[in-house]
């Protein structure tokens, strides 16, 4: 081989063109999957979507496996609430509002006092959707969405309560990152099994509802607001404890909650 080819051989396998090809190829790579990311977020967000009406209807006792989701779903009546006045309001559409995205909206979120804050969330939409199971025009059931920090992750779920606004018929999460083994026997059904019939709210209208350390004496006075601890995983409890009596407080559905409630009694 000449000495001109020879050079021309090594300039084409040289460091420059390595890099060159690299960055290229790079760039290709990046282009694809951003791609596919915008083509399949669509795709994402419906599945997202289809999983927590899955888990709406499971806890209100309505999932049907292998039925359409979509008209399953066609029974529930979602209605927005504006959480400091407790009353139902129409100012976002309850369709495509998402709570944990308006937390942030300086127009639609509130930051929370640290005193109050005992769900550790730090802020929470002036808004929340709730979702209602009517039986001939009465309400039968009442789902709200809850969330709270537990040990390692924020717990996302639901609690379904009865027309009454305090006895709770089921709790369901359907996102969170807590231990394997331990924390997460949020989702067992044997721990499950333990809310429906137990009580939200005490005489004094607080809420009382807990998730204890150890087994509850079902002798006890107290029996009828505690659920059994979490084995290993007491940090866990304390939040599902934290979480829904910041929710079902004050600060969160207390004044709807109160309402329902109310129109209960003087039924």
């Amino acid at each position: 081989m000449s000495d001109a080819a020879e050079n021309q051989v090594r300039s084409r396998d040289g460091i420059a063109n390595t890099l060159i090809v690299a960055v290229l190829l790079s760039l290709v790579c990046s282009v694809l999957v951003s791609s596919t990311a915008i083509i399949l977020k669509p795709v994402q967000q419906r599945n997202e979507e289809l999983y927590r009406q899955q888990i709406i209807l499971d806890v209100a006792g309505l999932y049907v496996p292998g039925v359409d989701i979509d008209s399953l779903f066609e029974v529930i009546d979602t209605r927005i609430v504006e959480l400091a006045s407790g009353n139902y309001s129409d100012a976002v559409d309850a369709d495509d509002f998402d709570a944990i995205a308006a937390a942030k909206d300086p127009d639609l979120g509130v930051m929370i006092s640290a005193d109050a804050d005992i769900a550790n969330i730090r802020q929470r939409a002036r808004f929340s959707p709730v979702y209602l199971v009517r039986k001939n025009g009465a309400i039968e059931q009442i789902i709200l969405p809850v969330y709270g920090s537990g040990l390692w992750s924020t717990m996302y779920g639901f609690l379904s309560l009865g027309p009454d606004g305090s006895t709770v018929l089921g709790l369901r999460f359907y996102e969170h990152a807590e231990t394997p083994g331990l924390g997460d026997q949020i989702d067992k059904a044997e721990w499950r099994a333990q809310w429906p019939g137990k009580q939200v709210f005490g005489d004094d209208d607080q809420p009382r509802i807990e998730v204890i350390r150890g087994f509850v004496d079902d002798a006890a006075a107290d029996a009828i607001y505690q659920v059994d601890g979490l084995s290993g995983a007491t940090l866990t409890g304390r939040g599902v404890t934290n979480l829904l009596r910041y929710w079902t407080g004050a600060e969160g559905f207390g004044p709807y909650l109160a309402e329902i409630r109310e129109e209960a009694g003087n039924d």
